[in-house]
């Protein structure tokens, strides 16, 4: 299949499959005697590898290396592990950080009236005492 048709399969645009060859992340395709990529299906599994490991969040360098550990011919089933842990554990902090954002959103929308709205005005009152001192200082 053409590079068009292997965007539509794989949801990955033309540009990208490019920047993903360019990368090494996925192997250098065939091409026709025309000069058109033929991608096969080993192709279109390496790219929705990548995207999914792009969508993990694993960086260009780490995914690189995991395709250059997965492609060598010794056996390098711990250091991919390591890789993949080292993600998952970015990953975990990413979502403990989005997970205390969310919660300190829903205490703010259950305690509005009673905290909120309070705090709130605490503050304007705050920032025009420091607004007449700073008036009073000129």
């Amino acid at each position: 299949m053409n590079i068009k048709e292997a965007s539509e399969k794989t949801g990955v645009s033309s540009a990208t499959i490019r920047y993903y060859e360019k990368e090494t992340l996925i192997p250098a395709i065939d091409r026709s005697e025309a000069g058109n990529r033929e991608i096969d299906e080993l192709i279109i599994r390496r790219i929705n590898f990548v995207k999914q490991m792009r969508a993990a969040g694993m960086s260009i360098e780490n995914l690189r290396r995991y395709i250059q550990l997965f492609d060598n011919q010794e056996d390098n089933t711990k250091e991919q592990i390591a890789l993949l842990n080292e993600q998952m554990a970015e990953m975990e902090e990413k979502r403990d950080d989005l997970q205390a954002a969310i919660d300190h959103l829903h205490f703010k929308l259950n305690h509005f009236y009673d905290h909120v709205q309070a705090s709130e005005e605490e503050l304007r009152t705050l920032e025009r005492q420091h607004q007449e001192k700073l008036d009073q200082d000129k």
